[in-house]
């Protein structure tokens, strides 16, 4: 009888000891445990990481010839952003993950930015489709990915940005439009006045007073995002 395969784990490199090491890394003040820590139970999980994704997501637009010194460059910064993570928050595996990849796309971006610049332009109209493809796969879904959680936090704060009542209506009546919509384009559309207006019935004024702070706000709240994982 032919012995039957079982399906092998994608990330058996980070594993609940993995998730473990990183909350005793993070409960100790003593340096030289936490060293020990990271070295023995923490580093090759990062390493692992870093290179799935890199070859994941194809970051290959880079400053070093070898993708070895990209790898120790995440990695670095994975430990940089180490103590952002929040214990009881969610899994850190899925912490590290979003970091290191939103990481990846602004160096990647950054560079292949630097690639266009030097290059000539037979060669900049040949791999234009590559960063089109690149930017409407990750960084658009990465952002829209990050709106519902935008939606959230404005949806329980709103009166923290917003003191008098008609901007908190339209405000909402915003939220209301990105939860039907599910689009980022949404800010840049005229569309969105005629929404608003049917939704409040108030001018174009005070809606674009409120739609360019809440314009702000989802940058200001989708950069800190990108730096440490969490909105605010």
């Amino acid at each position: 009888m032919a012995k039957k395969r079982g399906r092998k784990s994608k990330r058996l490199y980070f594993t609940e000891d993995t998730e473990l090491a990183i909350v005793e890394y993070l409960a100790s003040e003593d340096q030289i445990l936490r060293n020990k820590i990271y070295n023995e139970r923490i580093h090759y999980s990062f390493y692992k990481l870093a290179e799935n994704l890199i070859h994941t997501f194809k970051f290959y637009y880079t400053e070093v010839d070898d993708l070895e010194d990209l790898k120790h460059e995440v990695i670095c910064f994975l430990l940089e952003k180490l103590h952002y993570f929040k214990v009881g928050k969610g899994k850190a595996f899925s912490y590290f993950s979003i970091v290191g990849k939103n990481y990846l796309i602004l160096y990647n971006n950054k560079n292949y930015a630097k690639k266009k610049g030097k290059a000539d332009l037979t060669d900049v109209d040949t791999d234009n489709s590559i960063l089109n493809t690149f930017e409407r796969n990750e960084v658009v879904s990465e952002k829209i990915e990050f709106l519902s959680y935008y939606i959230i936090h404005m949806d329980n704060n709103v009166s923290k940005y917003f003191k008098k009542a008609d901007e908190i209506k339209v405000a909402h009546a915003v939220l209301t439009v990105f939860k039907s919509k599910e689009s980022l384009e949404i800010f840049n559309k005229k569309a969105i006045y005629i929404y608003i207006r049917e939704i409040t019935g108030f001018e174009t004024p005070i809606i674009t007073k409120v739609v360019k702070k809440m314009a702000g706000l989802f940058e200001e709240a989708y950069h800190k995002y990108l730096d440490s994982g969490y909105i605010y």
